[in-house]
């Protein structure tokens, strides 16, 4: 893990224009950071597909055809804390089902919290976390003849471009049989004044999200960066449909990473940037889709329509 963090660090910041991977947001302090955004007034994202998973979950099941007498598995894709997760489990238990939750998550710490919360309160759940990367624990499951129901919530699928994202669902789908199904969760296309303040915060919780990026890279590689010469940016407009967040190097510095053995020049007002979270509709949808032989089955929405949970089926 290290020498991977190494190595797109190096990447990152030797590329022009300059970047660094979002995954590496997720460490104890990053994950934590990320459970405050979750609840601020400004970060629409968590409560409207919360709201989908309250106020749906019955549907949603009944759309996936479920049968209780048939064991099956629930695999969830960065699963987080597991929010909306717990709607449907509670569900699937009033209803009889036979299930292994099998939670894949690149935080150890955050799969350990996830399965100290299920054992608490939902102690008849058999969970099965999985740390490491999706696929690699996706392929160690396709000996299963079981039926996977697969989650991927959160508009996590937002955090890669277009045709990475393509390819992401390209690779998910070789993992699937006709009889699986995947819940894709997406942010959809809204305007810059409810979109925008959900990545700039009053607070300032998202700016200290961000600025982890680089505490863990001088806690973990021997960086120097000193954090009062970077600020927090986010931009969004409309009708590109991504918002985008960077770090902003705010005089100009030359920065040593003592694990690469490198220095980095900063100019000021040079942008690195750490995410970016496109925005769906349907059409964007079936962009992402092409190709995959994956067909939209239905789709949910909150009330306010600000985000959409597709269910998706491999065509036959």
């Amino acid at each position: 893990m290290i020498e991977q963090f190494k190595k797109d660090v190096d990447t990152g910041l030797s590329n022009c224009p300059k970047s660094l991977p979002s995954k590496y947001f997720y460490n104890k302090k990053g994950d934590a950071l990320f459970e405050q955004i979750m609840e601020l007034p400004e970060y629409y994202v968590t409560r409207a597909e919360h709201e989908i998973f309250q106020q749906k979950k019955q549907e949603i099941l009944k759309s996936l055809g479920l049968q209780p007498e048939v064991p099956f598995e629930l695999i969830e894709l960065g699963a987080g804390n597991g929010l909306k997760t717990k709607e449907l489990l509670k569900e699937l238990l009033l209803q009889d089902c036979q299930f292994d939750f099998i939670p894949i998550d690149i935080s150890q710490n955050a799969l350990d919290k996830l399965e100290k919360e299920i054992n608490q309160h939902l102690p008849s759940v058999s969970i099965k976390k999985k740390q490491g990367d999706y696929f690699n624990v996706l392929a160690s499951l396709q000996a299963t003849k079981r039926p996977k129901i697969v989650l991927f919530l959160g508009s996590n699928i937002g955090n890669m471009p277009d045709a990475v994202a393509n390819t992401f669902i390209n690779t998910l789908v070789q993992n699937l049989t006709t009889i699986d199904r995947l819940i894709l969760g997406v942010d959809l296309i809204k305007p810059k004044t409810i979109v925008l303040p959900a990545y700039d915060d009053e607070q300032g919780v998202t700016k200290a999200f961000n600025l982890n990026l680089l505490t863990r890279i001088n806690s973990e590689l021997g960086g120097h960066f000193d954090l009062h010469n970077f600020s927090h940016l986010a931009e969004y407009t409309e009708e590109d449909g991504i918002a985008k967040s960077f770090l902003v190097s705010t005089t100009e510095q030359l920065v040593a990473i003592d694990a690469l053995e490198k220095s980095f020049f900063f100019q000021k007002g040079e942008k690195i940037a750490t995410e970016i979270s496109r925005k769906y509709n349907d059409a964007i949808m079936c962009e992402i889709l092409n190709g995959s032989g994956l067909k939209i089955q239905c789709k949910f929405s909150d009330s306010q329509n600000y985000f959409a949970d597709y269910i998706l089926q491999k065509n036959e």
